[in-house]
């Protein structure tokens, strides 16, 4: 069970993505008519809701009050730097949650800001592997992975979006 949590804890940025799509799937089988449109609308929702409010948010905690850990996770020294990447995490949360009951303007910003942060983080991660070795769990496991195809997901669904009156 340990085990279980500590997974869960450490892979957040999946652990949200999946709640997202668990509160989706709750939100469309809840709506009164269910079209390709608000299925759309129901998962960029809830993406951005989890994948970016939440995530970045709990990004925020473990950086800002957990540094140590953090740092510690991506196998990297900690640093005043991290209350910096903490508090960058909490301004992307902001603009997440906003994004969640927003337009399709603010959906945009919560999509480009932290698609250029998680970019450069898993350049970042590219560079610690080649020249440092660095393969920590939270340099080269699922957070590296996620760091790229979490804005990819983003990018699709303001794709699928485009011209929708939704939002």
């Amino acid at each position: 069970m340990h085990a279980a949590i500590a997974f869960v804890l450490s892979n957040f940025t999946l652990t949200f993505l999946v709640i997202g799509l668990i509160a989706s799937a709750i939100a469309i089988a809840r709506a009164p008519r269910v079209t390709g449109s608000v299925v759309i609308e129901k998962l960029f929702a809830y993406f951005l809701l989890f994948s970016i409010f939440v995530s970045f948010f709990y990004n925020f905690v473990m950086h800002v009050f957990f540094g140590e850990t953090a740092a510690r996770f991506i196998g990297w020294a900690q640093s005043p730097f991290q209350a910096e990447v903490g508090f960058a995490s909490l301004g992307f949360a902001v603009v997440g949650l906003l994004a969640f009951f927003g337009n399709r303007g603010i959906r945009i910003a919560a999509i480009v800001g932290p698609a250029m942060f998680l970019w450069g983080a898993a350049a970042g991660h590219v560079y610690q592997m080649i020249t440092a070795h660095n393969f920590a769990p939270g340099n080269a496991g699922i957070i590296f992975w996620t760091d790229i195809l979490l804005p990819v997901i983003g990018f699709v669904f303001l794709l699928l979006q485009r011209g929708s009156n939704n939002r």
